[in-house]
């Protein structure tokens, strides 16, 4: 695990016998031909992470009766799922830097970061083919073509000064709440509950990546490279309009609006420059310096603070949402994880 990734909290921690067999389940795809697959497939799957989503897979099964062998193979596709779209995100965002450590695209190039993350994609459709379960199998698709919609509806408005909340939400329940909500529901299903039960366990987990990802953006703003493991302000650098920019912009005055349009523009420009020479680094888009304006005009206009709050109010959704089920372990764990969501420091 790496410096920058935290610990799971203690309740999650509990599934960690079952988080081992899914760790080997996911080794085992890596087998290919191609030499490629076993060198990218290995940098990725050893550079920590926390490995939530299989986690709350398990838990959301145990929560619903079921702690058979089946959740250890969808919990592997869903966490090779996530791996695929972090391949794809490194290199449509042009980062060096994953959780401290040099991405892939940066190692290998971005070709062969694509393609990996293409095999990990057909891996992990393979074994929920392998499965069997229609449910599974049409949450998993879904949940592939709404990531892949939530990446262009964010591109398309890249470095818009003018992206409303609703485009915004629309883009991270795409991009994060979605494959944590099919993790969960995914789990429901193999406990075989009702259909209102199902959409309760999915809630929690939509509720969940709502509130994990809103705390993500407000620590792009206020936590520093050592903690991120990144170069901090890098949705900004990215031309990533997220809540905590998005709610200054709602409340400054006409002249800040104007000056944090002028700097996504210059941003803009300089990634077009930087692209074109081949060169990524994000903090040649934008130097400190040149986003200070932006930064003082969302600490002025409390765009962390309520992003922050805002985070909060899911999480709490989120432990509302499996309020009806009975207490036990895993219920314990799940609302654990719903205040980790938004007590970490990154």
């Amino acid at each position: 695990m790496s410096e920058h990734e935290p610990a799971l909290p203690g309740g999650l921690d509990r599934v960690g016998e079952t988080l081992a067999l899914v760790e080997n389940a996911m080794r085992e795809q890596l087998a290919s031909e191609g030499e490629a697959v076993a060198l990218v497939g290995d940098h990725v799957l050893g550079s920590g992470g926390k490995r939530l989503r299989p986690a709350l897979l398990l838990l959301a099964a145990e929560l619903c009766g079921y702690t058979g062998p089946r959740r250890v193979q969808i919990a592997a596709a869903v966490e090779l799922l996530h791996t695929a779209t972090l391949l794809h995100d490194d290199v449509i965002d042009l980062s060096e830097l994953r959780r401290g450590r040099p991405s892939a695209n940066a190692i290998w190039g971005n070709r062969r970061a694509v393609l990996v993350g293409d095999f990990f994609y057909a891996r992990a459709s393979s074994m929920i083919v392998e499965d069997g379960d229609l449910d599974v199998l049409w949450i998993f698709s879904n949940t592939i073509r709404r990531m892949a919609e939530g990446e262009l509806l964010q591109l398309e408005r890249s470095f818009d000064p003018s992206v409303t909340e609703q485009h915004y939400y629309a883009v991270i329940e795409r991009k994060s709440a979605d494959l944590l909500a099919a993790a969960c529901e995914s789990g429901a299903i193999l406990g075989g509950v009702t259909r209102g039960e199902r959409r309760r366990v999915a809630e929690f987990g939509r509720e969940l990546g709502l509130a994990f990802q809103l705390r993500d953006d407000a620590l792009d703003y206020s936590a520093g490279a050592e903690v991120l493991g990144k170069a901090p302000f890098t949705d900004v650098r990215e031309g990533k309009v997220t809540l905590p920019l998005l709610l200054a912009l709602k409340r400054c005055t006409p002249a800040e609006r104007e000056t944090a349009s002028a700097v996504l523009k210059t941003a803009a420009r300089r990634t077009a420059e930087l692209g074109a020479r081949g060169e990524t680094a994000p903090e040649l888009v934008l130097s400190e310096e040149d986003l200070a304006p932006v930064l003082e005009i969302v600490d002025r206009h409390r765009g962390v603070e309520d992003t922050d709050r805002r985070a909060a109010e899911h999480a709490t959704r989120a432990a509302a949402a499996i309020a009806p089920f009975p207490d036990g372990m895993a219920k314990r764990a799940l609302v654990e994880a719903s205040q980790f969501a938004v007590g970490r420091d990154c």
